[in-house]
This record gives structure tokens, C-alpha cells and sequence, in this order.
């Protein structure tokens, strides 16, 4: 039984190394990381060269440009084909101890599940009156319902992989997995929860964010996406993000095909956030 993870770093040497000590401490000896490097910093590959020789490293791919997710990711599928399960964990969350084993036996024992997912939002952030409509029981194994997980911290069965091949120009992990739920996988988060901690969360205790300044010089992708400008701002954001996992429907239909491009055309000509609710 293999399973292979994918860590995609660029400039962050810090989180980078903090991340890669405790997801190689987390891992069974039948699991191996490919570390895949965009063009980061001298600083950030010299961490790197720190971990080639770790027993969980398979290798490191030093790229000479930023090729963002979705080409290494596409890659890494294409150059796992022997593997049993494929997962991505990125460089700004730290994996709890366990996580693998345990979505791993979920996994064989819900022979539908596509993509599980280790959750990052906080205690805070759990509304059980919106949560508890999602979450089912198979046999000894809960999950939150949902027709996507995140793109770091999941378990991809390499039979979905197989079945819709590579990621699509322009596809995200999330839209994926609506993709593979269309198909029949039964897609969301175990639970109780298997906390990842997400560095970029400016409440957790690993995250550099403690200002606006650092918000600012740390901005995360999603910040810059969203147009956020201030970490409070962000929090909030964060917030938002946690109550829409557990308040959308996790019904395929409700995702793809005529009602969701009316709900997206009603929502951008009246400026609103419809959401299909659970």
C-alpha cells in the first residue's frame, strides 16, 4: 500500500521548514513526499537541501520557474501511477499526528469516499446547527459532507484520478472534486475534525500574521484573490470561508448544470451571495 504527498514551496523558509518537520514526523513508513519547488528563494531552498536525505522524502524537484498548482500537481499525478493514494499538503499547514492512518482506513472502509479532507478552521469557527445537517455516519467512520475539500490536507483515492485524469485548464482542486461528486464519490471532512493548522490563519500559534505589517509582507494568495486589505479583514474572511463549508449543500446537482449558472447570474446582477443550503 502506497500512499504519495505532494508539498508545493516557494519563498517561505520559515513555514517551509516548520511544515516539512512536522508532516515527515506525522507520516507511516508506507508514505513518501515529493517536494516540489517553484523558483523560491536561496533561503527557502536551503531548507529544502536539508530534508533530501529524510527517510519520507522521495525526492525534491528544484524548478527553475513559478508554475503555480495546477502543473505540478498534474505532474505528480501523472508520475504516481502507482500509487494506492495521492494527497497535497502545502507549505503553510501543519499536519496532526495520525491524519493519514485515519483517512486511510475511512477510505477503505467507505469504498465511494473520493477526496477526504483534515479540517483548518478553529473551535470558534463551528456552527453544529449548520454542520450537523452535513454530517453522516458510515460504520464507525463520521464526515461533513461536502462535494469539495481543500487543496491541502486530503486523501485522493488514485481511483478518481484515473477516472477524470488531470486537472483542467483553469480547474481547481475544489472544482475538481464537484467533479469527481458528479461521479459518485462521496467527498468532505472527517469528523471529529483532524485539525490542520493553517500558518496563514493569523489566530493559530504557528502564524507570522500578527500585525498588519506582517499581513501585509505575508499576504496569502487567497488575501490577494479576495482583495483583502487588512488582517482583521482577513480574519473575517477566514470566518466567512468556515461558515459557508458548513451551511452549502453537498448535492452535486446543486453545483453544476443550469442551477448553478442561474444562481451565479443572479448573484452577480443583484450583487448578492445566494448559497444552496444543506
Amino acid at each position: 500500500m502506497k500512499v504519495k504527498v505532494l508539498m508545493i514551496t516557494y519563498n517561505r523558509a520559515d513555514y517551509t521548514r516548520l511544515t516539512l518537520e512536522t508532516l515527515c514526523k506525522s507520516l507511516p513508513d508506507y508514505a513518501s513526499i515529493t517536494i516540489w519547488d517553484n523558483s523560491s528563494n536561496a533561503e527557502t531552498r536551503a531548507v529544502l537541501k536539508e530534508f533530501e536525505k529524510h527517510p519520507r522524502v522521495e525526492r525534491v524537484i528544484y524548478h527553475s520557474t513559478n508554475d503555480r498548482l495546477r502543473g505540478p500537481t498534474n505532474w505528480f499525478w501523472e508520475e504516481t501511477k502507482d500509487a494506492d493514494f495521492v494527497s497535497k499538503v502545502d507549505d503553510d499547514c501543519l499536519m496532526p499526528p495520525g491524519w493519514c492512518e485515519t483517512l486511510v482506513e475511512a477510505h477503505h472502509d467507505i469504498p465511494k469516499a473520493g477526496a477526504l479532507g483534515c479540517w483548518r478552521f478553529l473551535d470558534e469557527d463551528f456552527k453544529p446547527e449548520l454542520a450537523n445537517r452535513k454530517i453522516q455516519s458510515f460504520g464507525k467512520h463520521r464526515l461533513m459532507r461536502n462535494c469539495w475539500v481543500e487543496g491541502s490536507g486530503y486523501l485522493l483515492k488514485r481511483e478518481v484520478v484515473n477516472l477524470l485524469g488531470p486537472l483542467r485548464e483553469s480547474e481547481s482542486f475544489p472544482s475538481y472534486c464537484i467533479r469527481a461528486s458528479t461521479h459518485g464519490s462521496i467527498n468532505g471532512w472527517y469528523y471529529p475534525f483532524l485539525f490542520q493548522e493553517h500558518m496563514d490563519d493569523p489566530r493559530v500559534p504557528h502564524s507570522g500574521i500578527r500585525t498588519d505589517e506582517d499581513f501585509q509582507r505575508l499576504r496569502p494568495l487567497s488575501a490577494q484573490t479576495f482583495e483583502v486589505q487588512s488582517k482583521e479583514q482577513w480574519i473575517e474572511r477566514l470566518k466567512y470561508s468556515a461558515w459557508t463549508l458548513q451551511a452549502i449543500s453537498f448535492d452535486p446537482k446543486d453545483h453544476v448544470g443550469w442551477r448553478s449558472t442561474l444562481r451565479r447570474r443572479f448573484n452577480k446582477l443583484f450583487r448578492t451571495k445566494l448559497l444552496p443550503r444543506a
